[in-house]
């Protein structure tokens, strides 16, 4: 009898062990990923008011809008900016629990043979923030509608201005609609690369600005052209080229990917680029069209709420990734900031934000029209053992052909965080280059 219960004792307490032993486990695991995501949260949040202090700072330096509609306009487009900001982060935890429920979950190639690397990630978390951007469009449409009529803007303007936001906001819905359908059906890269061709057309269908472009001075030199030719009509070729414009933007941003939080990391320096451009451009030269009527104003409307959007997935995404953005977010991203270079008139200045992403696309052109073997994923090789990433190769002679893989070669192996950072840090260097360069080129390019 005593035998007995001292077998019972003992088996209870072996039952409590282990469970005390889980229990610690589960704390452990837990406190850890609060770790994560307080470092997650701070890298997010750092790299968003580098994004977005210049700009701030110039507005501030500005004084802002001059009139009271202008500022209407402004303020509106920046509670509707906060509320798409609010709204995606409600979004995201909803998306990814949907898509892990439905099997739309992948495993972190970058951590393979680590706990990390063992865990699935929810897929698409780009669908949050693209919902959310087309409400914030929607909602902005009404704002400006509204302070329109109030400030007594004729029904015409309101009209060609609205026609121009719809038209963006069909090129965007298309695009994350098509890039949902990627991220499920997993479609062949020819197909990828087509997709953004279709997707533009609300964009040429609707467009009803100028076909004229300004001729380089070098050029007018050069073709001994009269002093007073300084433009030229091409009429169609000028949609040939928005279309052209819009297509490389939209996959650029995919194919300059991998890493966690490139992708949105990218977009949110490139829209803050953008919102500079604009308020430089609004301070140097105000527009005198009635409220909102100028390129600038108006794209900055699109840019706003795009960065806060990116800024709330970014939150989720950066490294550790909580969610991974999804060819949705990619195609979404590029279109976007497509559609606001056309729109808002500096796709040249666009190009040279884009100057990476151009990089990486030549780059990678033998890859991408297999002249060198492309495998599925281009992503470097993880070392379990330190941590660190390693170039990856094609062939058993020839490395990888992006970006991702070049800085590992040049740099040396790191931590996929370090990576990143260091993408990023490009990207904010090709943004202030575009700048210094539109800087000394006024006056003597055209």
């Amino acid at each position: 009898m005593t035998t007995t219960t001292t077998t019972r004792r003992a088996r209870g307490g072996g039952r409590e062990d282990a469970k005390t032993t889980r229990e610690r486990s589960r704390a452990r695991d837990g406190d850890e990923a609060a770790t994560w995501d307080a470092r997650r949260d701070a890298d997010a949040r750092a790299l968003g008011a580098l994004a977005l202090a210049p700009a701030a700072a110039a507005a501030a330096s500005a004084g802002g809008a001059s009139d009271a509609g202008a500022r209407a306009c402004v303020a509106s487009a920046a509670i509707v900016s906060w509320g798409a900001y609010a709204l995606t982060m409600r979004l995201l935890p909803t998306v990814g629990a949907k898509t892990l429920a439905r099997n739309m979950s992948g495993y972190d190639l970058n951590k393979k043979g680590t706990a990390l690397g063992e865990r699935r990630v929810p897929e698409s978390g780009g669908l949050a923030a693209g919902c959310a951007y087309a409400v914030a469009l929607t909602m902005q449409q009404l704002c400006q509608r509204v302070i329109r009529w109030w400030f007594g803007q004729s029904a015409s303007g309101t009209n060609a201005w609205a026609l121009e936001q719809n038209s963006a906001l069909a090129c965007v819905g298309f695009m994350i609609f098509l890039g949902f359908v990627d991220d499920v059906l997993d479609l062949p890269w020819r197909v990828k690369i087509i997709m953004p061709g279709f997707a533009a057309l609300p964009l040429l269908l609707s467009y009803s600005g100028g076909t004229t472009v300004l001729i380089p001075s070098p050029v007018r030199a050069m073709l001994e052209l009269p002093a007073g030719v300084r433009s030229v009509d091409i009429g169609p070729l000028y949609l040939c080229y928005m279309w052209l414009l819009v297509v490389f933007c939209s996959n650029s941003i995919n194919i300059h990917a991998g890493l966690n939080g490139l992708e949105a990391g990218q977009s949110l320096i490139i829209a803050g680029a953008i919102l500079l451009l604009n308020v430089l451009s609004l301070a140097n030269d105000p527009s005198t069209e009635p409220v909102t009527a100028g390129a600038h104003l108006f794209s900055i409307f699109l840019t706003l709420p795009f960065f806060a959007t990116t800024l709330a997935l970014l939150r989720h995404n950066w490294y550790p990734s909580k969610i991974f953005v999804g060819d949705t977010y990619t195609y979404f991203a590029g279109m976007t900031l497509g559609v606001v270079g056309t729109l808002g008139h500096f796709s040249e200045t666009l190009l040279l934000f884009f100057l990476p992403q151009v990089l990486n696309f030549v780059y990678s052109t033998p890859q991408l029209f297999k002249i060198v073997h492309c495998p599925r994923h281009r992503l470097p090789i993880f070392d379990p053992k330190t941590g660190l990433l390693h170039p990856s190769m094609a062939t058993e002679t020839r490395y990888n052909m992006n970006l991702v893989t070049l800085f590992l070669r040049l740099f040396g192996p790191c931590t996929e965080r370090v990576l990143c950072a260091r993408l990023l840090a490009f990207q904010f260097l090709s943004c202030a280059f575009a700048f210094v360069a539109r800087h000394a080129l006024t006056g003597v390019w055209k």
